[in-house]
């Protein structure tokens, strides 16, 4: 009886995981309606792919809603493990829906990565002939990345440091209680959010639009630049608009933007506007941005290119790569071998937590170097007590253990799939660059076939599925998935 009873009782506690689930997929499917009227309007016949996506998206949620109906969402730890990785799986697969009943007519494969890389913000793209698209595929594109841009923002702020995986636990260590409090704030926050999101969103399109971008342009680029998404309308990415200096710095501008806390853009509509230059991690990263900007633009103008061109052009690229936006006005990987060097190491670092952006984030570097000074200190006086301080906030050993443990995790994520790329037969370049650019969520890599002038459609498709596993990592801080893996994660 009790091995009936114990598979019944199981799956119901995975019910209002499901619940939820359903929720999501109908947010989905509500995006798909703009795409899918502006192509109703223009009588293409990819609106019909649309009406079959969001038919099969709300039959399902029908479905799942029937099932649970008298389920409470109440959700523990555990379940919100599950739930995390979950909504970023299921929503990646059906927003590739429209990509396989549409025009382009992708294998399920190549779809599947375009959607990974869009709802990850990452930017990878397989597809060839971009401009050709329909103006509706062209939008949902854009759309992908601007809905897992601010997923991302709300998962950073409001879940992960609930399940105490992630960097947002700095800005929490003033409450003892916030797990009493998460779904309040949560709702809070969300809120806040989303309007600061929209509200950049919008600046970002009319300042495209006034500086000389197409309308269809400038909507999708603002999208992907505050979601730090980098995919564009031209296969030429950014660089179409590379002759008008004024749209390279506001796109530097705008991907800046996507790249801080949306946590102290809220602190600083609440009063205190000097929250985002005091924050340490912020500082951190223009620090970063200024040198490396400083010293490849140094680089150039001694190769003989004007100053203000070769400013305008690194100051662009630097930022797309630092905060994993991916766009590309030039092919940087004909700047010489220092520039070939630099944009690698600048692919690991990524934005601020609790941005869109992915990489390590730059709190994690700067914890590092403050855990490598303290180490320092105790050779020197072995008994001394000294505390680390972070943003004026003493350092917990939790939080030192987790910048560790993502470290060291982060990077053999990237060896494994780098290992893993080149038993497929890929070059040493191709392989170590697309994991790197994969778990940091940053889009383009190294080398003739994944670099800035090229894309990835001619890798082989298990080559693009591990790559999708690597893009899903790094977007959930890779612990999130990786503790779903482990067997005492299911032990009841």
């Amino acid at each position: 009886m009790a091995s009936l009873v114990m598979p019944r009782l199981s799956l119901s506690s995975w019910a209002p995981v499901f619940k939820v689930l359903a929720v999501l997929w109908l947010v989905l499917a509500a995006f798909m309606i703009l795409p899918w009227l502006v192509l109703l309007a223009e009588g293409d016949p990819d609106a019909h792919a649309f009406a079959l996506s969001m038919a099969i998206v709300l039959a399902t949620v029908a479905s799942v809603l029937l099932l649970t109906r008298h389920v409470p969402i109440a959700l523990k730890p555990r379940q919100m493990f599950v739930l995390t990785t979950l909504s970023w799986l299921t929503v990646s697969g059906f927003a590739s829906l429209p990509l396989v009943l549409g025009a382009p007519q992708l294998s399920f494969t190549d779809a599947v990565f375009e959607s990974v890389s869009a709802i990850t913000t990452t930017g990878s793209t397989i597809l060839v002939g971009i401009e050709r698209l329909s103006d509706g595929l062209k939008l949902w594109r854009g759309m992908m990345q601007w809905l897992g841009g601010i997923g991302i923002i709300v998962m950073a702020i409001a879940i992960l440091p609930f399940l105490k995986v992630g960097g947002m636990r700095l800005f929490h260590t003033e409450s003892s209680d916030w797990s009493d409090k998460v779904m309040p704030r949560t709702r809070g926050i969300a809120k806040a959010t989303m309007s600061i999101y929209l509200g950049l969103t919008a600046l970002a399109t009319l300042c495209y639009w006034l500086a000389g971008m197409l309308p269809l342009d400038a909507v999708v680029l603002a999208m992907t630049s505050l979601s730090t998404g980098g995919f564009a309308n031209s296969d030429a990415s950014f660089s179409a608009y590379a002759h008008q200096p004024v749209l390279l710095w506001l796109g530097s501008l705008f991907m800046l933007s996507g790249a801080l806390p949306f946590v102290l853009y809220i602190r600083a509509m609440r009063g205190t506007p000097g929250v985002l230059w005091r924050d340490q991690q912020v500082r951190g990263m223009l620090v970063l941005l200024a040198l490396a900007i400083g010293v490849l633009t140094a680089y150039r103008v001694l190769g003989g290119l004007p100053v203000f061109e070769s400013l305008s052009q690194v100051t662009f690229n630097v930022v797309s790569v630092v905060t994993t936006t991916g766009y590309a006005s030039d092919d940087y990987t004909q700047w010489g071998a220092l520039a070939i060097v630099a944009f690698f190491y600048l692919t690991f670092v990524g934005g601020c937590s609790g941005s869109t952006s992915g990489g390590m984030k730059i709190f994690r570097f700067q914890i590092a170097l403050l855990m490598l000074r303290n180490q320092l200190r105790f050779l020197i006086h072995s008994n001394g007590v000294f505390a680390q301080r972070y943003n004026d906030s003493i350092l917990s050993d939790e939080i030192g253990r987790g910048v560790v443990a993502f470290s060291f995790f982060f990077f053999l994520t990237v060896a494994g799939l780098a290992l893993g790329l080149s038993m497929l037969g890929l070059d040493l370049v191709t392989a170590l660059s697309g994991a790197a650019t994969a778990v940091a969520n940053v889009g383009p890599g190294l080398g003739e076939i994944i670099g800035p002038a090229g894309n990835f459609s001619t890798l082989p498709d298990a080559a693009k599925w591990l790559l999708c596993v690597g893009m899903l990592m790094g977007r959930l801080e890779i612990l999130t998935v990786l503790v779903l893996l482990t067997p005492m994660f299911w032990r009841k």
